[in-house]
């Protein structure tokens, strides 16, 4: 699943090293709609699970048809989304996409490459899945939010 943000909440606070203020972490992970539910609190915890990676332009974060773990927060730079070929849209600071990868271990929908220099957080599945063993309110919280995005699949 792929997201964008309007232009007008893209806007990121952060310093000059490889960090990222933890507010800032949280702000971009409160976001993206499947982990929205959490507590401040919780996108803390989420938000210490992340890493801040860079990337160059052309490197492929993401392959169609592959299993993956991570998902993809971007921080600046951007990406482009496409599918059997065909460009899907192209992504900004504040947009992500793989979230799905954080709760199942299904083939990716689409392919992403940079197309510019990137800096991007990165969850994984291990780690977000020992985080809602140990708190299971964020698992309440993403299977509400996974609900809300089937019920008006489902009969």
């Amino acid at each position: 699943m792929l997201g964008s943000t309007p232009p007008s909440r893209q806007r990121l606070v952060y310093d000059r090293g490889m960090r990222l203020h933890k507010d800032a972490k949280i702000d971009l992970i409160s976001r993206v709609p499947l982990l929205a539910g959490c507590s401040k609190k919780e996108l803390g915890m989420i938000a210490n699970l992340a890493d801040l990676i860079e990337r160059p332009e052309g490197r492929t974060l993401i392959k169609e048809g592959e299993l993956g773990s991570e998902f993809f927060i971007l921080v600046d730079g951007t990406v482009r989304v496409s599918r059997s070929g065909r460009k899907l849209r192209d992504l900004v600071a504040g947009d992500w996409a793989g979230e799905i990868a954080l709760i199942a271990n299904v083939p990716r929908t689409a392919t992403v490459v940079t197309t510019s220099p990137l800096r991007a957080l990165v969850l994984t599945r291990g780690g977000f899945s020992d985080l809602i063993e140990d708190v299971p309110s964020i698992a309440a919280n993403v299977l509400a939010a996974l609900g809300e995005r089937l019920a008006p699949e489902t009969i």
